[in-house]
């Protein structure tokens, strides 16, 4: 099983490394915002392992084997960006630039700045990934998607993605994507949260 975790984790993140790829590669950020949502489709379709479409539905289910699924994917999405990164730097080396402009801007957020981009992301990632699962159809994923990323919000396994492909690896590259972990996983129990408050259903 934790093979298994891992290896759709990779695969995850594979996935979100391409919808990266795409908008870096537009010219159009409104086109790039769209075709990124790409990922999320194809890992809800085939059912990978995505930290972010994962946490918000722990508050629910917080078991072992759920957390066990959600951490370990997270270390698979880890593994799947920086492999993908390096392979798409070879075959697209002019995102490079691209990619290192993206994150030297990353860089220059406030820690709180930051923090807030990731719960604001987390939060549109259960929301698409909760109406997916419970409602049937994509139109989450291709509005939430988009959204998040015109907004500015912050994509943790995007962002590691972007780190990858740029080369840049340094303490406060860890410390930014730590920071943006954290957010995706407050935002995305905030949902479920305030409903369990008021005796509405987590899932």
């Amino acid at each position: 099983m934790l093979r298994n975790h891992i290896i759709e984790g990779i695969l995850a993140g594979g996935m979100v490394s391409i919808g990266g790829a795409v908008l870096l590669s537009c010219d159009n950020r409104y086109l790039g915002a769209f075709f990124f949502s790409i990922a999320l489709l194809s890992i809800c379709w085939f059912g990978f392992n995505l930290y972010t479409g994962k946490i918000g539905f722990l508050y629910a289910n917080h078991g072992k084997a759920a957390l066990a699924e959600a951490f370990w994917g997270l270390l698979g999405n880890l593994l799947g960006t920086l492999l993908f990164g390096f392979l798409i730097g070879v075959a697209l080396p002019q995102l490079k630039e691209a990619a290192i402009a993206a994150c030297e801007k990353r860089l220059t957020q406030l820690p709180l700045q930051t923090l807030l981009r990731g719960c604001f992301c987390g939060l549109l990632m259960y929301a698409a990934v909760w109406i997916y699962r419970e409602k049937k159809t994509p139109l989450g994923i291709l509005f939430c998607i988009p959204v998040f990323i015109l907004c500015g919000f912050e994509h943790s396994i995007a962002d590691m993605f972007y780190f990858a492909l740029a080369g840049l690896f340094r303490l406060r590259s860890l410390f930014f994507l730590l920071l943006v972990v954290l957010g995706n996983s407050l935002g995305g129990m905030f949902i479920p949260f305030l409903r369990s408050l008021k005796g509405g259903s987590h899932e």
